[in-house]
């Protein structure tokens, strides 16, 4: 059975990306129309500068929307990583007190190291 289609992680993680992706194109595409709206502005008449700029509108909401999404798919990922580290925690109690301990050893050897 492939655990990738049925792996919330996984899943979590293409939205992710697939939501990433969109913003980054409606944010290149408000860019675009920004400048756009600014040579139509000196340009051009009334009329075209109000389309112009309810087409701009028109972006920069859709880019707003899609970082919402991006937002709440974040805040998804990190509950997820928090429940699977909770799990992990419960059922290998000593390996997370050996892992936390090694850090903890780590980071005195490099603040020791740096204070020298």
């Amino acid at each position: 059975m492939d655990q990738t289609s049925t792996n919330p992680a996984s899943t979590l993680r293409s939205d992710a990306s697939a939501d990433r992706e969109r913003l980054l194109n409606h944010l290149r595409d408000a860019v675009t129309d920004a400048e756009q709206w600014l040579s139509t502005a000196v340009k051009d008449a009334p009329a075209d500068v109000e389309h112009a700029k309810a087409a701009f509108k028109e972006t920069l909401q859709t880019a707003k929307t899609d970082l919402l999404k991006l937002e709440d798919s974040m805040l998804a990922r990190g509950k997820l990583a928090a429940k699977a580290t909770d799990t992990y925690v419960h059922e290998h109690p000593w390996g997370a007190v050996a892992a936390g301990a090694l850090v903890g050893l780590l980071a005195g050897m490099l603040i020791g190291a740096t204070q020298r």
